[in-house]
């Protein structure tokens, strides 16, 4: 398949594709497409099968991935606006229901162990939900108390004793501090900000992708590409965080820049690798097909660090 056009390609996709080209790629704020994220495709699909709860699944973190928490999360990576009454009032839910003794959101029921990885996406989507600072406190709390020594985390860090971060992990509470700054949110900023440094810097001493010790791949479902990322961790979700967070270049950037580039088809398309193992509402792309989810994230990384304009 010969594209006359990507960017008319891309525009020709879901209004939450168009709003995001627009903003990421032709520097155009379209309040207009951000409106209509909720009440037509993608987004309104995700919408129509909350229940009346307020929740989807059975709730909060079950099944994966048709669970409140991961619906809640897809429609934040749509660009749904964040004045969305029913969506401010799902996440209001859980903050009701699901606080563990620890301060953290536990889905693990009785065991009253909160998980750093889900609290991180909690974070991410509650924060830009624009939840109230004091229900965010202990999060924050929860959070910063799960840094370890190497500078990022592991959810198994208070389960099973793990003594070395997860870039999976470390990545989720990335974007969750991330979005917890852009929003406003002042409680522990200062420590918010030095625990993003840290993380930041435990993803690039392993170039993204690399073990430090011995540089061979640690994951080689790392260089695959799926969308929706869920909790899990690849190079293009690492790199589309360092270019939404507007870091500054670094050298050890390069290895999985030329891995992005590598996947690239002639088209100027990237594909859908695969699809993560389980249940879902819908599928927004096709595994194995160019995707625009992922040309889009692709060409925003490339963007932003000035490696390749060209459309």
């Amino acid at each position: 398949m010969q594209f006359n056009s990507l960017k008319d390609w891309l525009l020709e996709g879901d209004v939450s594709i168009q709003y995001q080209v627009h903003r990421d790629l032709l520097g155009l704020e379209r309040s207009d497409l951000k409106k209509r994220i909720a009440s037509e495709g993608w987004g309104a699909a995700f919408l129509k099968y909350r229940q009346k709860k307020g929740h989807w699944g059975k709730g909060f973190y079950q099944p994966k991935w048709i669970s409140s928490h991961y619906t809640l999360l897809d429609l934040k990576n749509l660009g749904v606006s964040e004045q969305h009454p029913l969506l401010i009032e799902s996440v209001d839910f859980i903050l009701r229901e699901e606080k563990s003794p620890d301060g953290g959101i536990g889905p693990f029921g009785d065991r009253h162990l909160s998980d750093v990885c889900v609290n991180g996406m909690f974070l991410n989507y509650s924060s830009y939900f624009k939840t109230a600072q004091q229900d965010l406190e202990s999060i924050v709390d929860f959070i910063l108390s799960q840094r370890m020594a190497d500078g990022g985390c592991n959810c198994r860090s208070n389960r099973s004793g793990a003594n070395h971060s997860s870039l999976h992990s470390t990545l989720s509470v990335l974007e969750g501090i991330h979005q917890y700054l852009l929003s406003g949110y002042k409680y522990r900023e200062n420590e918010l900000r030095k625990m993003k440094q840290s993380g930041e810097e435990f993803i690039l001493l392993h170039q993204l992708f690399r073990s430090d010790k011995t540089g061979e791949v640690i994951n080689k479902e790392f260089l695959k590409f799926r969308f929706p990322c869920r909790w899990h961790y690849d190079i293009l979700r690492a790199l589309d965080y360092f270019a939404m967070s507007r870091a500054i270049w670094d050298d050890r950037l390069i290895p999985a820049i030329k891995q992005l580039l590598k996947k690239k088809r002639k088209n100027g398309s990237w594909n859908l690798n695969a699809h993560y193992p389980g249940k879902f509402h819908f599928q927004m792309e096709l595994a194995g097909k160019p995707s625009r989810w992922n040309t889009l994230r692709a060409l925003r990384v490339l963007k932003y660090f000035e490696i390749d304009m060209k459309f």
